[in-house]
């Protein structure tokens, strides 16, 4: 299967179908037994694996942040990279994400949307080409939930970022994705337009 420049594919199926597996295996933190993956018609594993998760950046569904501030964790992908973000760069990212003046929190005293939002201003704050978003807002009240789906819309949208994201959500699949492809016992079973695969 294919995901194209741009686009948001969401990944949909029944508990245990292996839609986290099929997320792990794009940026290689699972290795396939078989096949291989191509990003932009590069062999994935002719890629170094820290270079790769640079270039295809996740989100999982339990936001998992390194210990300090908000603008600690901006800063720790460019970092490894040899490079500095700058405060405004920081603040940018943090004004993106809907949390300006964030920067000198303590992550420990972040809600579970705003720690979802600074993780995901620290995957843009590696210029990815491709997001992954493992179940992004399953540990999430409803409020907080509609407002970072809100942002993923906004972010994507403005970036023109290609996505998948993996939820069980129909309905929030339907809101966030172009296209959506269905898993089951770890095969693919259909792929197509929202209105085609959501709707029939």
């Amino acid at each position: 299967m294919e995901v194209r420049r741009g686009e948001v594919l969401a990944v949909v199926g029944p508990s245990g179908s292996g839609k986290s597996s099929f997320l792990r295996l794009l940026n290689r933190l699972d290795e396939p037994t078989s096949g291989t993956v191509f990003l932009e018609g590069t062999d994935y594993r002719q890629i170094v694996p820290r270079e790769l998760r640079r270039r295809v950046g996740m989100v999982m569904q339990r936001p998992f942040l390194f210990p300090g501030t908000a603008v600690d964790n901006l800063r720790y992908g460019p970092r490894q990279r040899g490079q500095t973000l700058s405060d405004a760069d920081a603040e940018a990212l943090l004004t993106r994400v809907g949390l300006p003046g964030y920067g000198s929190r303590d992550v420990t005293n972040l809600s579970g949307g705003e720690a979802q939002r600074i993780s995901l201003a620290r995957s843009l704050a590696n210029s990815p080409q491709v997001l992954l978003m493992d179940e992004p807002t399953s540990a999430l009240d409803e409020s907080s939930k509609l407002g970072v789906e809100s942002l993923i819309r906004e972010v994507i949208g403005n970036s023109k970022l290609t996505c998948v994201i993996v939820t069980h959500d129909t309905a929030q699949a339907a809101r966030l994705a172009d296209r959506a492809m269905i898993l089951d016992s770890g095969r693919l079973v259909r792929l197509g337009s929202v209105n085609e695969i959501l709707h029939a």
